[in-house]
């Protein structure tokens, strides 16, 4: 799993600075958590971490190699959208044995045999705790919490290099959102995969991350462990935010 070096990057929209100057090294294999509050830059880093934008300045490097002018697709990156689609086909099942599907698209796209996703297709479900019973459905019958986790399975049925979540969890409700969390540590632990994960949730942050960034105006103002930025915050911006937290913190750690 690739080590992404993010070097100076800028990117600007009109007038608007999106990213400004920002430089960071993501440890391979490492769940990396980027927290801020809204329209901060987060969500723009991972568009153009995925290649879906380009920066104006900077580079973007996966384990030394520069990646500013390398497709979206040769990237081996995947991400998991914010928003109550998740990016999911509307009009196909969740997974269907000989046809194509949201679950086995990624797969037959790659020229794999049903009988090969069928077995690769039982594996990730079994994993994300997506009942059989959920195939026949299309996303819109679904519940927050179910299309979520296909989302997901979409997202690593075919192992990323890369995996990108833009506050997957944001529309669960407090109780699924608890659950989701172990499951997502979960899958990370199992699968390895370099994985960026954006939230404005400081508590989430916390209960997930190897490593915490927390952004302000397109750039990273702390990088640590979050013990480190709870315990040692580097500017009154950082502390002020860690102290909004506190109590959900403190619910969060003593369940």
């Amino acid at each position: 799993m690739p080590k992404i070096s993010l070097r100076n990057l800028e990117k600007r929209f009109g007038k608007t600075v999106a990213i400004s100057g920002l430089s960071c090294e993501i440890q391979s294999g490492e769940l990396f958590v980027v927290v801020g509050p809204t329209a901060c830059g987060k969500t723009t880093l991972l568009r153009l971490i995925a290649g879906l934008l380009r920066p104006d300045r900077g580079e973007i490097l996966f384990d030394g190699r520069r990646m500013n002018e390398v497709p979206p697709p040769q990237r081996g990156v995947r991400m998991v959208f914010q928003g109550q689609d998740y990016a999911l086909f509307p009009h196909l099942a969740i997974y269907h044995e000989r046809r194509w599907s949201n679950l086995s698209f990624p797969l037959k796209l790659r020229g794999k045999t049903w009988e090969a996703i069928r077995e690769q297709v039982g594996k990730i479900t079994g994993r994300m705790g997506i009942r059989k019973e959920l195939f026949p459905r299309k996303p819109g019958e679904l519940s927050e919490g179910q299309k979520q986790r296909v989302a997901l399975g979409k997202a690593v049925v075919v192992p990323p290099q890369v995996l990108l979540l833009d506050e997957p969890l944001a529309h669960l409700d407090p109780p699924a959102r608890v659950k989701a969390r172990k499951e997502l540590r979960r899958l990370h632990e199992e699968l390895g995969t370099t994985t960026v994960y954006v939230t404005h949730d400081l508590a989430e942050a916390f209960l997930l991350a190897d490593r915490v960034a927390v952004m302000q105006e397109g750039h990273f103002v702390q990088v640590g462990t979050p013990s480190d930025v709870r315990e040692h915050p580097a500017s009154s911006f950082i502390a002020d935010f860690v102290r909004s937290y506190e109590d959900s913190l403190r619910q969060a750690f003593s369940s």
